[in-house]
């Protein structure tokens, strides 16, 4: 009974590794794949033009 035991975490580990793969390929694309990119766009937009405003003490 002790290979039972060795084998059962492994296996639930799996499953579940399995279960998390098929979830992020399913969500990959789709309806919502318009709204992901722009708002990742708009994300780095934000994020560059924060690196390049000039600060009040810089003059």
């Amino acid at each position: 009974m002790e290979y039972v035991s060795a084998l059962v975490p492994p296996v639930v580990m799996a499953v579940f590794f399995i279960g998390l793969i098929v979830t992020i390929v399913k969500t990959q694309g789709g309806a919502n794949k318009a709204k992901e990119d722009a708002a990742v766009d708009a994300a780095i937009t934000r994020a560059e033009a924060a690196r390049q405003a000039p600060r009040a003490g810089d003059a």
